[in-house]
């Protein structure tokens, strides 16, 4: 196998995990400052989300020069010492690249939007407008985030296309001077030793080459996932055949370096499988399966989640378990606050096959923010604030999952229970305020704590280290008719090993699970809270308990 199909991802929010310059931001410093800690974790690979050149209106996903780094976040040497350090402890960094778009205040759209014949014109997606005198947008298309996706430009008096926020200009893919320039700065950051790249919103690249308009939707609020944005379905704008091909040609450009790509894109499970190409070294490498987002928190619910991916995703491939993210709520507040629940989970993501990765904070239980969204610095948040009664904006921002006013699921690490949780000094004032609990929930605390949330998942990722079946083996799904509704069970098995995880997704406790099945006999591995109460004819299992059995006769 290669290290992508195994590899434990962690995603940096760089502007959030730690300041070590003391203005309130965080930066790449503070990312290197903090390896000691991600390797002792057990993480493997590290996702560094945008520190390019930008005005920072969406926080550096509206790069104004890809090829430099932000003054905000430190200078190339930073990045090259990060890069040699990560190498240096095993582990490897990939970057968040977004091809889809620029900030409007890149030197190329400044350019391009000098006058209609200017030499980069062509690099962004232009268009006259309808009706008299052009004022009119030239279709229906709608942004992903709300509104029209089109935005007239009065100096030459045509439309420009921004798939996602006003100031964020999509690149015009079918140019061929584009694409050049594109894979040119792809490959410098290769060559500086990076491993790969997380590339953002890859299924809006291309439009559709007729400018058709979107056919019509009943539903008010986006299901991206089933293709539908605000009373219109979004087949002209994502998921078009050039983008499929963009995808293989960037696949050899990343197998050239050793490297990997994964996908941010949205779709059902035929589309996603689609993006990883028809054998195992044709498209992108890996894709986010957001389905996990929305899975119900039950056995049925994820039973059904792991047979998709199954079906969809077999070896070759491998899925990627992903829980939470910049863009989303975090996963605590749709647990409930339960640390029992996030146990189980993390159970599940780090032993299913696949690819788990984890948001920061993740780790020891952060929670979702609670900023109003009237004080918002997120420019998505701040486009429905300018526009509705602020608790109309919380409803849909509940809604959709956070995915309005991002601010609360980007909140400062929670490091210790110092000043502004350790994230900054105390004389600084952090970017966006630490949450409440920070005085208790923090790494400090749960490192020194047997049975806290950190220390499951440092003991959960030793132990992928330590067993190959939860890295390399197959899955095969368990079936235990009498607790169906309770249990998910799964065998991770690789050659001679096989590992069984039992997960109880049930607030009473289970007796009497019988631990024979087929000719497969486990013993318990003293992993669990509670220790998985071993007995030679069932084994029982404690409210929202998960266990992981070794087969007896691998046991010395």
């Amino acid at each position: 196998m290669q290290w992508w199909q195994h590899t434990v991802i962690y995603q940096v929010y760089v502007r959030s995990f730690f300041d070590s310059n003391g203005d309130g931001i965080g930066d790449i410093p503070g990312i290197t400052a903090k390896l000691d800690y991600l390797e002792a974790l057990g993480v493997e690979t590290l996702w560094v989300t945008p520190f390019f050149s930008s005005p920072h209106r969406d926080f550096g996903y509206d790069v104004s020069d890809y090829r430099t780094v932000s003054s905000v976040y430190g200078s190339m040497d930073d990045v090259r010492t990060l890069i040699r350090e990560v190498h240096r402890r095993g582990m490897r960094i990939i970057l968040d690249m977004v091809l889809n778009h620029t900030s409007i205040d890149h030197p190329w759209f400044r350019e391009s939007r000098r006058s209609r014949d200017n030499p980069k014109r062509d690099w962004y997606v232009w268009r006259p407008g309808r009706k008299s005198h052009g004022k009119k947008p030239p279709n229906n298309w709608r942004s992903m985030v709300y509104g029209s996706g089109w935005h007239y430009d009065p100096m030459t008096e045509e439309w420009y296309w921004a798939a996602f926020l006003p100031f964020q200009s999509d690149l015009n893919w079918r140019n061929l001077e584009v694409r050049k320039e594109m894979r040119s700065m792809l490959t410098s950051w290769l060559e500086e030793g990076i491993d790969g790249f997380r590339l953002d919103i890859f299924d809006c690249i291309f439009e559709d080459p007729q400018w058709r308009d979107n056919p019509f939707s009943p539903h008010l609020l986006p299901k991206l996932d089933q293709g539908i944005s605000t009373f219109q379905r979004v087949d002209r704008i994502r998921h078009l055949d050039e983008t499929f091909l963009l995808a293989e040609e960037l696949r050899g450009l990343a197998d050239s370096y050793g490297g990997f790509l994964v996908g941010e894109v949205f779709g059902d499970w035929p589309v996603l499988r689609r993006y990883c190409g028809t054998s195992s070294c044709s498209g992108l490498h890996l894709v986010f399966l957001f389905q996990s987002l929305d899975a119900p928190f039950t056995a049925r619910g994820f039973r059904r989640l792991l047979e998709q991916a199954e079906a969809w995703f077999p070896h070759p491939w491998s899925p990627v378990w992903v829980f939470g993210n910049h863009d989303r709520q975090r996963r605590m507040k749709t647990l409930k606050g339960s640390v029992e629940k996030a146990k189980l989970q993390a159970a599940f993501q780090l032993s299913a096959r696949g690819v788990p990765c984890i948001y920061y904070g993740e780790e020891i239980g952060m929670g979702h923010g609670t900023i109003p969204v009237g004080e918002s610095r997120d420019a998505a948040a701040r486009l429905f604030t300018d526009r509705f009664p602020h608790f109309l904006v919380s409803l849909i921002d509940r809604m959709t999952g956070g995915a309005v006013h991002r601010d609360n699921c980007r909140t400062p690490m929670q490091w210790d229970d110092t000043a502004h949780a350790g994230f900054c000094s105390a004389d600084a004032s952090p970017w966006l305020p630490v949450q409440a609990d920070a005085s208790f929930v923090h790494t400090a605390a749960q490192l020194s704590d047997s049975q806290s949330l950190l220390n499951w998942y440092r003991k959960l990722l030793a132990l992928r280290r330590e067993y190959p079946p939860l890295t390399r083996g197959s899955l095969e799904i368990v079936r235990i008719p009498a607790h169906d509704r309770d249990i998910l069970g799964y065998i991770r098995s690789a050659g001679e090993q096989a590992v069984l995880v039992l997960l109880n997704f049930s607030s009473r406790k289970i007796s009497d699970i019988p631990l024979r099945y087929g000719n497969r006999h486990f013993t318990t591995l003293l992993l669990a809270t509670g220790g998985g109460h071993l007995d030679p004819r069932s084994v029982q299992l404690d409210p929202w308990e998960a266990c992981i059995f070794m087969e007896e006769r691998l046991q010395k």
